[in-house]
């Protein structure tokens, strides 16, 4: 199908075409710019909302600033559609998100206009922050520095770093804060109140009218606009007083909120922040999902639908004959509702994402024990600690990827004081469209070398629940990790009934000879797709499903090495310092001989595309396994058939 931009966005080819457009026009511009994103969502997919709610402040940002020497920085790089469509990269925008194609976040290595790579939130200050630092250091008088964080990224910790150093730094940049109320759930906690409060109050209630007048009939002349711009913002502390307005209070020169739909406004008011030097802070009233109804109105539905008709709003499902196995992140859900209720002292805490972990079951049924905490990994991880010293068995569930953002926390306060969290680390391995700041690759070989940890990855939705079970008992005692992929398990009948696991306890799902198959987590299953088809070749491999990294069930791999020679390793993780990694070092200790081969993510970043197509490059699917399968045993194995080259 193919999507034709509107005339006015057809002749943008770059920033320097949108700024020959006369001011009139911008608005065209902007309702062709929103109805393309809509267009090419709809059919390829992707992120929506977030885009849609900005749509005017990109086209002003691009409009009045002379980027890309004009650092532009995005927070939360879902927001930044429009972005990449203004600066090059209109025709390729159907290729977003998919594999070889275009990012979907921000990416250096993609354009010149991208010069801060996101994904993660909340980093946007401290980065434009760094660049106006650099700018001022190389005598780059003129180069602007703009920082755009919203999305919720303004609850993380390192946002609060950031602007506490802005406020001292002397360095020339501009906040935008994109204030819709919104992450991918509504926003939580007391700053949202307050900007809330900022918003509504009739003593915070818009930057006045006749002052923004005053700046726009300024001479011409740049000395003197600057000089008169200062004495003008200081009286507006008259107005927002540094001891009632928190960005004030951090040195930050506050204006707004403002209507951060109106492009006009907003052209107007960023010509006139250009011209004054400092830290400032510029508050902008926006609604995600921005000109489609339905996105508007269920904002959390909307972050990332999935293919949809952009008429009827109906959302695009895939149609099965026969019933689907759940999602591991629902299953978790609903498994955290089962536990809570048999044990009261049963918690759950998530960092702002309660839909995307499911952990909205337990917050709805038990609001008094589930908790967003917002974008603050760090916070929820520490929390989770002082809860479990009053005896709470606290599941705190993190994104594998996100996790990475507390590991401070988790050593410090959680490992080396033993104190019995549970963490659930939701989409481990190759998470697909997201890609690279997305994927769980690091989480096994960053978990299972702390102290006093526990390290587990469950094959299929029971195990899931029965590690689940076990890591809430008293008798476990020690942190400890489950991880799980994202997406669709493989039991669609997957609500069994709990039970304890022992832990460090692995299990031999088939007796083989030759050759023996050990496997940690989901790619279990792909082990056994491969077990099925060589079983065709004559090929008959043992396969273990170890359950636990740290502690391994070493009796098992004292089986597995005094009957085989050869071994392969199979798990969704990087294989730098992972469970193949594990495995020979235990190999290495017992001094035994083996030939093993470990299948894993390499060691590169991996781009995005769907999870079988970075499976296949990654070279641990069902067909890799049954290659490494038969280059390990040949010449000494005749097969029945090969696949071989």
């Amino acid at each position: 199908m193919e999507i034709t931009p509107g005339p006015l966005l057809q002749s943008i080819d770059s920033p320097a075409d949108l700024k020959k457009l006369p001011r009139e026009k911008l608005h065209q511009l902007c309702d062709e710019l929103r109805q393309y994103i809509i267009d090419v969502v709809s059919v390829h997919g992707g992120h929506f909302g977030a885009s849609l709610g900005v749509v005017e402040l990109t086209t002003a940002l691009h409009y009045v600033y002379n980027t890309p020497y004009d650092q532009l920085v995005w927070d939360v790089g879902h927001q930044a559609y429009g972005h990449k469509i203004l600066t090059g990269r209109r025709d390729e925008f159907v290729t977003n998100r998919k594999y070889k194609g275009l990012s979907g976040f921000p990416k250096r290595s993609e354009s010149e206009y991208d010069c801060f790579g996101v994904g993660h939130s909340s980093t946007s200050i401290s980065a434009a922050l760094g660049m106006a630092m650099a700018a001022k250091y190389n005598g780059e008088k003129e180069r602007k520095i703009v920082a755009v964080i919203g999305d919720g990224a303004m609850t993380a910790g390192l946002a609060f770093e950031g602007m506490n150093h802005a406020g001292v730094a002397d360095a020339d940049m501009l906040i935008v804060l994109n204030d819709n109320c919104m992450g991918i759930d509504p926003n939580v906690g007391a700053l949202k109140e307050y900007l809330t409060d900022i918003a509504t109050s009739p003593t915070y209630n818009k930057v006045k009218d006749d002052v923004w007048k005053m700046l726009g009939k300024l001479p011409v002349g740049k000395d003197f606009s600057r000089k008169m711009a200062h004495k003008l913002t200081e009286g507006l502390k008259g107005m927002v007083s540094s001891s009632s307005n928190l960005f004030e209070a951090l040195k930050l020169r506050y204006f707004g909120p403002i209507d951060g739909h109106n492009i006009a406004k907003l052209v107007d008011t960023l010509n006139d922040l250009r011209e004054i030097p400092g830290p400032k802070l510029l508050h902008i009233v926006t609604t995600k999902g921005k000109g489609y109804a339905l996105a508007e109105k269920d904002q959390t539905k909307w972050h990332a639908p999935g293919l949809f008709d952009k008429v009827t709003g109906e959302i695009h499902k895939k149609k099965y004959d026969l019933p689907q196995p759940p999602k591991y992140q629902d299953v978790f859900g609903h498994t955290m509702v089962e536990l809570a209720e048999k044990n009261d002292r049963v918690f759950g805490i998530t960092p702002a994402m309660p839909s995307g972990s499911s952990l909205k079951y337990m917050m709805e049924k038990m609001p008094d024990r589930a908790f967003d905490v917002g974008i603050a990994e760090q916070h929820a991880v520490t929390l989770s600690a002082g809860m479990a010293t009053q005896g709470l068995r606290v599941f705190c569930n993190i994104y594998s990827s996100f996790m990475q953002r507390a590991y401070d926390s988790v050593i410090h306060d959680v490992a080396i004081q033993k104190l019995p969290v549970v963490f659930c680390l939701d989409r481990a391995g190759l998470v697909g469209d997201d890609g690279p700041t997305h994927h769980g690759c690091y989480d096994i070989a960053y978990m299972r070398c702390i102290p006093n940890m526990i390290v587990s990855a469950p094959m299929n939705e029971s195990e899931l629940r029965n590690l689940m079970y076990t890591a809430q008992l008293d008798s476990t005692g020690l942190p400890f990790v489950i991880r799980y992929p994202r997406g669709q398990g493989v039991m669609p009948e997957w609500k069994t009934e709990m039970k304890a696991v022992e832990i460090g306890k692995g299990r031999k799902l088939k007796d083989g000879k030759d050759i023996a198959i050990l496997t940690i987590g989901h790619p279990g299953n792909f082990a056994a797709a491969a077990i099925r088809d060589l079983k065709s070749e004559g090929v008959n491999p043992a396969h273990y499903d170890m359950r636990f990294v740290k502690p391994l069930d070493e009796d098992l791999l004292h089986e597995v090495f005094s009957q085989f020679d050869k071994i392969v390793t199979v798990e969704d993780g990087t294989v730098v310092g992972g469970f193949g990694s594990a495995i020979l070092e235990f190999m290495n200790a017992n001094n035994y001989q083996a030939e093993v081969k470990i299948l894993g993510i390499p060691d590169r970043l991996v781009e995005h595309g769907t999870p079988n197509q970075l499976y296949h490059e990654c070279g641990y699917d069902a067909e890799a396994i049954k290659d490494c399968v038969r280059k390990l045993l040949q010449p000494a194995h005749k097969f029945t058939t090969t696949t071989l080259s």
